[in-house]
């Protein structure tokens, strides 16, 4: 199996909008960067794959060893769908799609298995985390409020290939909310710079 990684990330200083009001904007913007950063290091003995189309994004991608493959306007889904293409093109035949907000992201790499779909939705059964499957029965993103029960349809209509749904307490913890931020599985890796980390004595 070759295995590659890709990691759509948006542009750091308009990411984390729902934070608005909760963290300054240059904190929303270094907590973007931050998630990404860990996302990124922990598939780093995979070759990976950042989408994007913002320049400061682009050069941290590069600085991370990173791939960048740039979508001006194509959106979160064409971004994904052009990238997932990309890769097949390479030579690859599995890719994992993950999101670059994952709070606790160290077991990504447990969610691959050759010949299978897998699918991590977020705590809420609403949202779709991650995706691992094989080049050969490739999912179309879907993203979007309800993108779960979207991506599931499209892989249970692929009967040759194995589906597994992997609820993972960690996997399923996105940060996109204040309540979010509140959770304690997240506030226990919170960055001591950010101002409502536990850690920091001036929050």
């Amino acid at each position: 199996m070759r295995l590659a990684v890709l990691i759509p990330v948006k542009r750091f200083t308009a990411a984390k909008g729902r934070l608005t009001g909760v963290l300054a904007d240059a904190d929303r913007a270094a907590l973007a960067r931050w998630m990404a950063t860990r996302v990124v290091d922990v598939v780093a003995e995979v070759p990976t794959y950042v989408a994007c189309d913002d320049d400061t994004v682009a050069a941290w991608a590069g600085e991370r060893g990173t791939q960048v493959i740039w979508g001006a306007g194509l959106g979160l889904n064409g971004a994904v769908d052009d990238g997932v293409e990309r890769i097949a093109a390479a030579g690859f035949d599995h890719v994992l799609v993950t999101h670059a907000d994952l709070a606790r992201p160290a077991g990504l790499l447990e969610v691959v298995h050759p010949g299978r779909i897998t699918l991590v939705p977020d705590r809420r059964h609403d949202g779709t985390n991650v995706m691992s499957f094989p080049m050969s029965t490739p999912l179309r993103a879907s993203y979007g409020g309800g993108s779960f029960s979207r991506h599931l349809a499209q892989a249970l209509g692929f009967d040759e290939v194995e589906l597994e749904v992997r609820s993972d307490a960690d996997l399923s913890l996105d940060l996109d909310t204040p309540r979010d931020l509140a959770h304690p599985l997240i506030r226990e890796v919170l960055p001591e710079w950010l101002p409502t980390s536990p850690a920091n004595p001036h929050r």
